[in-house]
């Protein structure tokens, strides 16, 4: 059992530590993730003010990883040059390294005001950007409260013969030291909390110094593997960064592995403890990766476009362009980019509208089938962007943050409504046209074209009313319901007339005719409900829509339509 309790204080401090990380960096993304954003955008004017702002910014964010997937979403939408990018990164890797420096200092009485400062100011506070540097505050004295933990919980492993036989099987096997060090940095998908561990035993004596140091190179190694591996799924564009930033690490530290004895020494000169020693060659490494492959930038880049080539690809109107994963942590922009996405949608939808009027004039089987498989993208659109804000719900957002996210969620799926009455409703009518050869009347037809001009009008101020939320349009969306119920009265009106007058071709088509109609003003009424929440909002909604009369008898307000 003292065993057993031994492994889970040792797991659970790491876990704390790699929790306090993980505080850290979403709550500084949370704060000033847009800030953020523009400053890598700013500093990537030449590979000097790039390497410095990517410096700047990793040593806030305390992670590298979280800096390569920013670097390759903005590379894989053409925001910043792959040399840029790969300049802003070596700046990350040496920024990461200054956290681990402050923490191997023995800081553990700042741990409990860190803890206090955070809670009092993530309880106490309404602003959201106070309660997200609360939660970096604890964060901060999660991490250092866990290095002291992980202390005390390694100090039975001195006498356990097993683990103390591991390691002895290590001390000459650097190379198995580096794999191990990158396969557990790129589990924990931190090379920071890997760095602080190995320095947590070197201090307690349980690694010797040339082991620790084999031990940082995989760390090093295994931090630029996990982005690169979160983004195997990703655009080329996008994978060319952390290709880039594993070639380099990977590459200096293949070539320091042979000489780590050198290395040693050399750390020794600047602080021989036992503590500091990995924490230096950390440091040490980041900054030969940076001086080496500085002015190699672009030779990196042509090797990492030829390594990854572009590959021509079908446009595909199912795939989303929008939902940028490394956003999710930033609530605010996450919604910024799903509803751009649904605008996109949108505009798939419209698409579909439009070529309706054209299946039913033209009889065209071509464009039914043309109209089924658009329908199979919006499909796998709205799907994607459902699972996009389901993701993005998973963090604590604010009031506002959460009314934009029920709505852009209604909306995406009242379109996607629209996109199945197009496709399993009017498709399947005209289909039926089609097989019987009807025509509409002259008159008719023009009947439907003016609804369905209408309704495509309102889908259109749907996604502004949508996209603005302005109070005007909305009342204007909401008066078009009204509109559409005329139009309904006065074609049903019209087609009866011509019923009594005995035209073939509306007897023909009369139940296709009024089918028609009536999916229009389904389709119409699925896209007025993006203005009620706005209305509501704005205290401009009636509880009901039946009007207050007298009765006769009682004189008593009664309802009445």
């Amino acid at each position: 059992m003292h065993g057993v309790e031994t492994i889970l204080n040792v797991l659970g401090s790491v876990a704390l530590l790699l929790w306090g990380v993980r505080m850290v960096r979403t709550g500084l993304t949370r704060a000033f993730g847009a800030t953020l954003r523009r400053a890598i955008a700013a500093c990537s004017r030449n590979r000097f003010t790039a390497f410095v702002g990517g410096l700047a910014i990793t040593g806030l964010l305390q992670s590298s990883t979280a800096t390569a997937l920013l670097l390759s979403s903005f590379a894989g939408r053409g925001l910043i040059p792959l040399g840029i990018a790969l300049a802003v990164m070596l700046g990350a890797d040496v920024g990461t390294t200054i956290a681990a420096q402050i923490l191997s200092f023995d800081l553990g009485w700042v741990s409990p005001l860190m803890i206090g400062i955070g809670v009092i100011s993530f309880l106490s506070s309404e602003s959201e950007k106070a309660r997200h540097l609360g939660r970096v505050a604890i964060g901060l004295g999660l991490m250092l409260l866990s290095l002291r933990l992980l202390a005390l919980a390694t100090l039975p492993l001195r006498s356990a013969p097993a683990f103390m036989a591991a390691l002895e099987g290590l001390q000459d096997e650097y190379v198995i030291a580096v794999v191990l060090g990158t396969l557990a940095t790129w589990f924990v998908h931190s090379s920071l909390s890997i760095v602080l561990l190995v320095m947590s035993f070197a201090g307690s004596g349980l690694v010797e110094p040339k082991l620790a140091l084999a031990l940082v190179i995989g760390a090093n190694i295994g931090g630029a593997l996990a982005p690169y591996m979160a983004q195997a799924s990703a655009e080329v564009e996008a994978r060319r960064v952390p290709l880039a930033n594993l070639i380099t690490r990977g590459i200096v530290g293949l070539a320091i592995l042979p000489f780590l004895g050198p290395a040693l020494q050399a750390m020794s000169w600047i602080d021989p403890s036992a503590t500091r020693l990995a924490v230096n060659f950390h440091t040490a490494f980041n900054f030969a990766v940076a001086i080496f492959f500085l002015p190699l930038i672009d030779v990196i880049a042509w090797v990492c476009r030829h390594l990854l080539p572009d590959k021509p690809v079908p446009d595909d109107p199912g795939k989303p362009r929008h939902l940028d994963p490394n956003v999710l942590d930033s609530p605010a922009e996450a919604l910024g980019c799903a509803l751009r996405e649904t605008l996109n949608l949108g505009d798939r939808v419209a698409d579909m509208l439009r070529e309706t009027i054209t299946v039913f004039d033209r009889n065209d089987p071509k464009a039914v089938k043309a109209i089924e498989a658009a329908d199979d993208s919006v499909d796998r659109l709205y799907e994607a962007i459902k699972l996009y804000l389901i993701q993005t719900s998973r963090n604590e957002l604010g009031e506002e943050d959460g009314k934009r996210y029920v709505e852009i969620l209604t909306f995406t799926t009242n379109l996607e409504h629209v996109g199945d009455i197009i496709d399993k409703n009017l498709m399947e009518l005209a289909a039926k046209k089609i097989r019987n050869r009807y025509a509409f009347s002259p008159e008719g037809m023009a009947e439907l074209r003016a609804i369905h001009s209408q309704v495509l009008e309102n889908l259109r101020l749907a996604l502004n009313v949508f996209t603005t939320r302005d109070i005007t349009l909305a009342r204007r969306l909401v008066a078009e319901k009204t509109a559409m119920r005329e139009a309904e009265a006065r074609a049903a009106d019209s087609h009866y007339a011509r019923l009594r007058e005995g035209r073939p071709e509306s007897i023909e088509t009369s139940s296709i005719h009024m089918d028609v109609i009536r999916d229009l003003k389904r389709i119409n009424g699925h896209l007025t409900t993006v203005a009620y929440p706005i209305l509501e909002a704005a205290g401009e909604l009636a509880e009901s829509r039946l009007r207050i009369v007298q009765t006769e008898a009682t004189g008593q307000p009664a309802p009445s339509v």
